[in-house]
């Protein structure tokens, strides 16, 4: 399949902007097998799928981790008439041993206190805590570690962010009104509880960098065998957790799971895409602005690249990825666009944004339009129109699987939310 491809770049270990400088590639082809077989019938889908997410599991992402021991859940705080009324607003916990020992998550669930009849739901991660989703003294301040940053105190998240996603001026908004008006739950949880995200650079004494990203839900898994180079990573824990948050949806009787949608920015969308692949029950997947490994191709080479990855982000792959940045459109032997694919015959909306060269969202579209065919292929419409759309086009957005990208700060934000729901409302035909 693949011609030798001379490396273009002396150096692919650092980004490139130049579009001249991305070297040929070719991208596998989502309906034939891993031997060389096409696939000819609809009924053989399940099997390719099977065989891309094995890839994956192999080579970028880790293996998936297992189902927990046990997963006992307990409703920790309700109140009926949340959100000028609007709302019934419930926390849980979230334990995954039968005795409660060990890590645990909490949830914040908002559902329309007005609906007639179980409502669709939205799920994502946060960043610092459940108490920014809205300004709400009830839902606690996280005590466990957070990443650093301009809205934390040191690694601690701050009661000075109370409510900050709810504030039109911040880069990511947490339009809830409209959610609820729009007949939709949401549940969120901190994706640090799930395990922590420490950078590259981090400089704390009180923690190695490599062993510290592999705590919280890791260690209901055991001892990691650094011999292994496909072990479990943070991206993989932290779709396992929106997985055990679609468990608990399911648990809650006003809210219809069938009808889910997992979202999430930036790394969190890298999560809830991945998490949407593995998990068959997740049926609308709206990764927003994800960057490299995330929807963009790698082979592309354009922006983060490999080697940006596996330095800067250590925890977030497997060992074996890491192979394949010394020359990642020759060495590679899968793309994006195959992981995309494998959500097929279920819903996909790809949302990017710019200018921004470092998220590569042409790629994203490239990998909307390589994936395609798996939709055509089912018999479902793929994805509409030919040419890169503009910002705020939407003539890219089909039933099935759609992109569309629009200007201003990385996060997510208010046109965001209403293509999502726009997209989600067609799809469950509310």
């Amino acid at each position: 399949m693949f011609e030798e491809i001379p490396a273009i770049r002396p150096n692919y270990d650092q980004p490139n902007y130049d579009e001249e400088k991305v070297a040929p590639f070719t991208l596998e082809d989502p309906l034939t097998f891993a031997d060389g077989t096409k696939l000819t019938s609809p009924d053989q889908w399940p099997r390719r799928r099977a065989e891309i997410l094995d890839i994956f599991a192999r080579e970028m992402y880790g293996q998936e981790p297992p189902m927990p021991e046990a997963l006992v859940v307990e409703k920790i705080e309700e109140c009926p008439e949340a959100l000028a009324g609007f709302a019934v607003r419930s926390q849980y916990q979230m334990w995954f041993k039968q005795d409660k020992s060990g890590p645990s998550i909490r949830w914040v669930v908002f559902r329309p206190r007005y609906a007639k009849q179980p409502v669709p739901v939205i799920l994502f991660l946060n960043y610092r805590g459940n108490h920014e989703l809205v300004y709400d003294p009830e839902i606690p301040v996280p005590q466990g570690w957070v990443g650093n940053g301009p809205m934390t105190d040191g690694h601690c998240s701050s009661e000075k962010t109370r409510g900050v996603m709810c504030d039109p001026r911040s880069n990511s908004i947490f339009p809830i009104g409209m959610l609820l008006a729009r007949g939709f739950a949401v549940m969120s949880a901190c994706y640090s509880e799930v395990s922590p995200d420490p950078s590259a650079k981090e400089t704390d004494p009180k923690y190695n960098q490599q062993s510290f990203a592999y705590t919280g839900v890791f260690s209901l898994w055991g001892k990691r065998d650094e011999n292994r180079t496909d072990n479990p990573t943070a991206l993989g824990a932290w779709a396992w957790s929106l997985s055990r948050g679609l468990d608990l949806a399911e648990q809650i009787p006003e809210l219809d799971a069938s009808k889910s949608v997992v979202t999430g920015c930036s790394r969190l969308g890298k999560a809830a895409f991945l998490a949407a692949a593995r998990d068959e029950r997740f049926a609308v997947c709206v990764p927003n602005q994800c960057g490299g490994g995330g929807i963009c191709l790698a082979k592309r080479d354009f922006g983060e690249c490999i080697g940006t990855e596996v330095r800067m982000f250590t925890h977030w792959y497997c060992k074996a990825y890491a192979k394949y940045a010394k020359n990642p459109p020759l060495l590679l032997n899968f793309d994006q666009h195959l992981l995309l694919a494998s959500i097929a015959p279920r819903r996909v909306l790809v949302q990017g944004f710019g200018p921004n060269d470092w998220m590569d969202t042409k790629g994203e579209y490239l990998a909307c339009r390589a994936a395609s065919p798996a939709w055509e292929f089912l018999n479902l419409p793929g994805m509409p129109g030919k040419a890169y759309p503009d910002y705020f086009d939407t003539s890219a957005i089909g039933p099935y699987l759609g992109y569309v990208r629009r200007l201003e700060k990385h996060g997510i934000a208010a046109y965001d939310w209403v293509w999502l729901l726009d997209f989600a409302t067609k799809a469950f035909q509310l």
